[in-house]
């Protein structure tokens, strides 16, 4: 509220007219504040000191605080929403905050950097960005139309959680999907739903998978099928979807059921044909459209893959199945398929069942089926019913 505080004070006083009760908090980290809060920056610090000389690691310590403020006032059931403004700085301070907030929590940043690469503020989150058109610099024609749709937006999505949702909600259970693995995700998914879960599908992206594991992390979810498991293949060999060095670990933590599958890991995604770096340049490759190609993994790539997923899942204590569709792990992995490569799957299976310490809980199970063969996504749903105790 040192830079921003009149126009704080205006997305208040809508959100007021709203009939939603609102705090404003400073979270500068230059001058005084321009309007009054109603909770000081000091008390977000709690004690921090920021540094005058290097205005990124004020901006660091601050959302750092942030966080912790948020994160405890809504564990206390205080918080129904949350809205900032800001530019570059206050983007990256304020969503650092929103980010450690449960996913169904509102949470709306108005931003001057919400139209281009979004993915470092917004990551697995369910943040909204609402671009800002002007810049936040005082209150005009266009910015005050902007904070008042923002200001009217974090109202409503404020007043339906106080509501809450109607009726008793059914337990969820995730699981993870690519374009090549969709009919055993769909089969998985009708027997599912035909006993009584609620089924909640994500797309194997990176920031997909990513997603699911806040996800889990929020509790919101009693059980996983992490059936594509195409964004370790990105993150070993350089794809763009990269499922980063976190992939399964929130998943482990959780302790909740957990079965596991190797669906599209025979590829490597990058986005249009040129876009692929020159040192691949000899490898297979199938277009799968305009803006998606593929590349076919090797067996010491597949090598690498399974160790890595083995060593990650050695860390499990709660009982998991990790399923094999000998196969074929994807629908063009399928003879006379562009991807069909007995040799590299045979690579990824072994190398798994070398590298994986099996236990009473911890097992692994290769099957004589295809991935989106009907009887391997029985063997998942029978698997996860056994985890599951139902």
């Amino acid at each position: 509220m040192d830079t921003k505080g009149a126009e704080l004070g205006f997305v208040a006083g809508i959100v007021r007219d709203m009939g939603v009760r609102v705090v404003t908090v400073d979270v500068g980290t230059l001058g005084p504040p321009t309007v009054p809060p109603e909770i000081a920056r000091e008390t977000i610090l709690a004690g921090r000191v920021l540094g005058q000389a290097d205005r990124g690691a004020a901006v660091t310590a601050m959302g750092e605080s942030l966080r912790d403020f948020l994160v405890r006032e809504t564990a206390a059931g205080k918080v129904a929403g949350v809205i900032g403004i800001g530019g570059s700085g206050g983007t990256a301070l304020i969503t650092a905050a929103m980010r450690a907030l449960p996913i169904g929590l509102p949470k709306l940043m108005v931003s001057t950097v919400a139209s281009g690469n979004t993915a470092p503020y917004v990551e697995g989150c369910d943040i909204t960005l609402m671009y800002s058109v002007v810049d936040i610099a005082g209150l005009n024609t266009v910015s005050e139309k902007i904070l008042a749709n923002a200001g009217s937006a974090i109202a409503g999505m404020a007043s339906q959680v106080r509501r809450g949702a109607a009726g008793k909600a059914k337990p969820a259970v995730a699981m993870t999907m690519f374009g090549v693995t969709t009919p055993c995700v769909t089969a998985v998914r009708q027997q599912l739903e035909a006993k009584g879960f609620d089924t909640i599908v994500f797309h194997a992206t990176g920031a997909g998978g990513r997603a699911m594991e806040r996800l889990v992390e929020s509790g919101l979810i009693v059980g996983v099928l992490d059936i594509t498991t195409t964004e370790v293949a990105d993150e070993i060999v350089g794809g763009v979807f990269p499922g980063g060095p976190e992939r399964f670990d929130r998943l482990i933590a959780s302790g909740i059921p957990l079965v596991l599958s190797l669906g599209a890991v025979d590829m490597v995604n990058f986005g249009a044909r040129e876009t692929v770096p020159d040192r691949f340049r000899d490898r297979k490759f199938h277009v799968h459209n305009a803006q998606v190609t593929l590349m076919r993994t090797t067996p010491e790539e597949n090598h690498q893959i399974a160790r890595w997923i083995a060593t990650k899942l050695n860390r499990s204590t709660a009982p998991l199945r990790l399923l094999v569709p000998e196969k074929g792990v994807s629908a063009i992995d399928v003879e006379g398929g562009p991807f069909y490569d007995p040799q590299a799957d045979a690579a990824l299976f072994d190398e798994l069942e070398r590298s994986l310490r099996v236990t009473a809980d911890r097992r692994l199970v290769r099957l004589p089926y295809h991935i989106n063969d009907a009887e391997f996504a029985k063997a998942l749903v029978r698997n996860f019913e056994e985890l599951a105790g139902c």
